[in-house]
């Protein structure tokens, strides 16, 4: 059997950016593919546009289970990639899997139960809501697909092997685009299905994605690496570690998306052109924000590395050098950003007014992405620790400050959705100065998984 040399990594600027550039153009793919989706479902009309940032959130609830799921399967196995044992890395992807299966069979449960009725209760617009949901009930069954397929972001990333994760990224991206058009226009000779159109063609481009990516991991041997056919047996003690750690992760991402749905639902009370403008402002997030969360990754991976060869007066400075790198990107894109905002706005063919709402709107979300750099990198450097109930208590108190923000903002006071926005600078400031605190604090060593 083929074993892994030594997986331990360095502290060096070289070694941040080989594992964090390839991981941005991982993200990068799907956030393309995603803006590919409402550039698509803005040319049925702005009131698609607009239901399409109700079904993004709601599907990105159960997408970020799956990060959860991911980085603390993610953690573990860079932990034990810092101590050298590959064997162990196959042990803890084998019951990652699993767990993901069973994950997402719950999800979709969970949808057909009772997504419907609280959608029809919460959304004033009843031909939206029932668009919203005719969606979301064929969308849901691409989760399997989308858990298995970041089940091995967490291998390659946690190996240091992230120039692997291009290929079923790209796969999915070509796939998704053709189909995209296909299915909602009715081309290729494929039939038109308008809204609903956008969701078979996720679904197929999600295990487009996920049988190129295993086909790579196959080929290229890593299977062998880390004896992923050895660990057939069910370790109990193995189940529990996994639950342990991505426990805490699943229940902080859904939580933390949770209340972006609750700040859609309130956005979608101030009108269309109000929610429409918002799913633009998810869409910049979610491209731009690419390299804050890809750092972010790095951050994960490299901390439990680091902390696995015993190294731990090193992850401060690791910390520090890691956000350096990710503020002087982000700073280049608010630039961007503020000298030519209707450049990215005017893809949604919306008009002039449509623009004129937004840019306002842009320019707080550019600042919350400066915000974004360090934020998110100080987070999951506490990710990286193990202490994922930390995370998750640091989440929920951001959480409620978050909300009560928001609800006081658009539902109270009614102020326009610029104010709305400025959520995100309320989130993200409290969620870097409690995760800095402790970092500093250094609680975090006695920590062991």
């Amino acid at each position: 059997m083929t074993t892994v040399k030594d997986l331990r990594l360095q502290i060096t600027t070289r070694q941040i950016l080989s594992m964090a550039l390839p991981i941005s153009l991982a993200m990068l793919v799907p956030q393309i593919n995603f803006i590919t989706n409402n550039v698509f479902l803005g040319g049925l009309g702005e009131k698609e546009l607009a239901s399409a940032g109700i079904t993004g959130v709601y599907y990105l609830i159960f997408a970020v289970i799956g990060n959860g799921l991911n980085n603390g399967l993610q953690s573990l196995i860079a932990r034990r990639a810092g101590q050298n044992l590959p064997k162990e890395i196959g042990r803890l992807f084998y019951h990652g899997v699993w767990i993901a299966l069973g994950v997402a069979a719950i999800g979709i449960v969970l949808t057909y139960l009772f997504a419907p009725v609280i959608l029809r209760a919460v959304i004033h617009n009843p031909e939206t809501a029932e668009q919203v949901i005719h969606f979301l009930l064929i969308r849901i069954w691409g989760l399997p697909f989308l858990y298995l397929y970041v089940m091995r972001n967490a291998l390659l990333v946690g190996t240091n092997q992230t120039n692997f994760l291009v290929y079923g990224t790209l796969a999915e991206a070509l796939a998704n685009i053709f189909l995209d058009y296909g299915f909602i226009y009715g081309h290729f000779g494929l039939p038109a299905l308008g809204f609903n159109g956008a969701a078979y063609a996720s679904i197929i481009a999600e295990g487009t994605g996920l049988f190129v990516i295993y086909a790579v991991i196959h080929f290229k041997g890593l299977n062998k690496q880390f004896a992923f056919f050895e660990q057939k047996k069910f370790d109990p003690a193995v189940f529990k570690l996994l639950l342990v750690q991505s426990s805490p992760l699943i229940l902080q991402y859904a939580i933390s998306i949770a209340s972006w749905e609750f700040f859609y639902i309130l956005i979608e009370h101030h009108g269309d052109r109000a929610l429409a403008v918002s799913n633009t402002m998810r869409n910049i997030f979610g491209l731009f924000g690419i390299f804050a969360w890809a750092f972010a990754s790095t951050t994960n991976s490299m901390v439990s590395n680091i902390i696995g060869q015993g190294r731990h007066d090193e992850v401060i400075p690791l910390i520090k050098r890691i956000v350096k790198i990710s503020f002087s990107i982000c700073l280049s894109i608010f630039i961007v950003l503020n000298l030519a905002p209707q450049l990215f706005l005017s893809f949604y063919g919306q008009g002039d007014e449509f623009i004129t709402y937004a840019i306002p709107v842009v320019r707080v979300v550019s600042v919350a992405l400066l915000m974004m750099s360090f934020g998110t990198i100080w987070l999951n450097a506490v990710t990286g620790t193990g202490n994922t109930v930390v995370n998750l208590t640091i989440e929920m108190v951001t959480i409620v400050i978050y909300c009560t923000y928001v609800y006081l903002v658009l539902e109270v006071f009614h102020l326009p959705i610029t104010w709305g926005w400025g959520s995100e600078w309320v989130y993200w400031m409290s969620m870097f100065i409690m995760a800095f605190f402790y970092m500093r604090s250094g609680k975090w060593k006695a920590k062991q998984i």
